[in-house]
C-alpha cells in the first residue's frame, strides 16, 4: 500500500506535536517528534556542561548521544529515551524550553539530527513535525503543513500543559520564552523556521484539536490520491 511523507512545521505551542501524533495514529503511520530530539540534546548538553561555542565539545557530546522513541505500553504514547533513559517528562520543562532554540541553532547539532530524521523517515509512511521538516529534512514531502496561532493563545496553551505536568509558571514568563524562541528560530543561520513555498497554512488559534486532526487527514487523503495518480 502506497504511503506518503507528511511534514508539519510551525511555531511552538501551535498544536503541531499533538496533531501530528493523532494524524499518525489515524493513518497508521509512524510519528517522529523532532522537537523532542532537540530537547534531548539540550538536556544532555545541560547535564554535561557543554560549552555551546566550543565546536570540539559539541562534536564530542553529539558522538555520545543516542536518541530513540519507545511506545509506553500503558497509554500507548511515544516517549523519548536519551542513552537508554526515559527523559520524556524532563525535556518538557521550562528550563529546557529556554535553552533549546539556542542549542538547535548550532549547525553541528542540526546536521546530526537531520541525518537521524532522514534515516527514520526514508521508507515513507511517516508524520514528522518540527521547524525545518518541509524545507530541509524532507523537501520532497507529498504533504507540507505550516501551523501558526496567536502568541497569547500559544502562551495560554503552554501554561496549561506545564500546569498539567506540575510546573506552575507565570504567563508573562511563558510569553517571553515564546518571543525569544520565535526570534531565534526564524533568524538563525542554520535551517531557520520558514514556510515552504508549497506548504499549506493552518491557523490553529480557534480550532479544536479534533478539527486540526480532521483537516490534516483530509489533506493527507488528497495528497495520497495525487501521489497514486503520478
Amino acid at each position: 500500500m502506497q504511503k506518503i511523507t507528511i511534514a508539519v512545521d510551525g511555531y511552538s505551542s501551535c498544536g503541531k506535536s499533538t496533531t501530528a501524533k493523532k494524524v499518525a495514529a489515524r493513518l497508521g503511520y509512524s510519528y517522529i517528534d523532532t522537537g523532542a530530539m532537540y530537547r534531548a540534546v539540550t538536556l544532555y548538553f545541560h547535564q554535561h556542561l557543554v560549552t555551546l561555542t566550543n565546536e570540539k565539545e559539541v562534536a564530542k557530546a553529539l558522538d555520545n548521544i543516542q536518541i530513540e522513541f519507545r511506545r509506553n505500553p500503558n497509554d500507548g504514547r511515544n516517549e523519548t529515551f536519551l542513552n537508554g533513559l526515559n527523559v520524556e517528562d524532563e525535556i518538557r520543562k521550562l528550563y529546557i524550553a529556554n535553552q533549546v532554540s539556542e542549542v538547535s541553532a548550532i549547525a553541528e547539532v542540526r546536521h546530526a539530527m537531520v541525518a537521524q530524521q532522514r534515516k527514520m523517515g526514508k521508507k515513507k509512511g511517516v508524520v514528522m513535525d518540527g521547524r525545518d521538516i518541509g524545507t530541509v529534512v524532507f523537501p520532497d514531502a507529498e504533504l507540507k503543513i505550516f501551523m501558526t496561532a496567536d502568541p497569547i493563545i500559544r502562551a495560554n496553551r503552554r501554561q496549561i500543559e506545564l500546569n498539567e505536568r506540575g510546573d506552575l509558571v507565570d504567563i508573562e514568563e511563558i510569553i517571553e520564552n515564546i518571543k525569544k524562541r520565535d526570534l531565534i528560530d526564524t533568524t538563525r543561520k542554520e535551517s531557520p523556521l520558514r514556510k515552504a513555498d508549497d506548504a499549506i497554512d493552518i491557523d490553529t488559534s480557534y480550532m479544536t484539536l479534533d478539527e486540526q486532526v480532521e483537516m490534516v487527514c483530509l489533506l493527507a487523503d488528497e495528497a495520497l490520491s495525487k501521489a497514486i495518480r503520478k
